[in-house]
């Protein structure tokens, strides 16, 4: 087991266009622990969709280094990001991102695909992954059929469909109401920590400190705080 499945290490983020300079990102130093669930908040344009971008291999760090599973990933050309964000991150969105023409099990089954599990193993790895959200019953439902709090659970099991150590999720709760979104975060805080998996979670909502080990603020691209969150 690693000691640290995120490692964020004196990363920025600079964009330039033109003669203009923006730093998005200065100075970010922060791990995940396997097991660990970590609430990162702040205001919109405070640079925590950039970071979580580049923690999940979407973005390139300007400078410093993520590590994911012990792996350095900064300069990493596209097709071994590519392999890491399949292999080694799971994500999960407020907009739920299902395909709506699949049904639950299509939707779990084919990011296993994705992941190189085919067949009759990505099959029964996704019920077993339906079954762990609590939506076994559901599985041969179309997106349109479920509630919101039952698509945000589809996309749990997606994200956690073949064992990946980070999961990263981006405002998870935003679109549901106040019931279903805590019993969301419940599923979050159990997955992660009985299955050792390190969750990164971006958040306007204070109901994720909850289930936080720790709480990270940022504020115009820097960590502004770090709070022991009472779980």
């Amino acid at each position: 087991m690693y000691g640290k499945v995120l490692a964020v290490r004196d990363v920025t983020k600079v964009f330039e266009e033109g003669r203009q300079r923006v730093v998005v990102l200065e100075g970010i130093t922060m791990d995940v622990a396997p097991g660990e669930v970590v609430a990162l908040e702040g205001p919109s344009g405070s640079g925590k969709t950039t970071l979580l971008s580049i923690v999940g291999c979407i973005l390139t760090p300007t400078g410093g280094e993520v590590e994911i599973a012990g792996r350095a990933v900064r300069r990493s050309d596209e097709g071994t990001l590519r392999e890491v964000r399949r292999r080694s991150i799971g994500f999960v969105f407020q907009q739920y991102n299902l395909f709506p023409a699949l049904s639950a099990l299509e939707n779990v089954e084919y990011s296993l695909n994705v992941r190189g599990v085919e067949g009759r193993r990505a099959h029964d790895e996704a019920a077993r992954a339906l079954e762990r959200v609590g939506l076994a019953d559901r599985a041969g439902f179309l997106p349109r059929d479920l509630s919101g709090g039952q698509k945000q659970r589809v996309a749990i099991a997606r994200a956690v469909a073949g064992g990946p150590p980070v999961l990263l999720a981006d405002e998870p709760t935003a679109n549901l109401d106040t019931a279903t979104g805590a019993q969301v975060l419940d599923l979050f805080r159990d997955l992660a920590r009985s299955e050792g998996r390190g969750l990164l979670v971006v958040t306007h909502d204070p109901k994720v400190r909850r289930i936080a080990d720790r709480v990270v603020g940022i504020r115009d691209g820097r960590l502004t705080d770090v709070d022991v969150a009472a779980a």
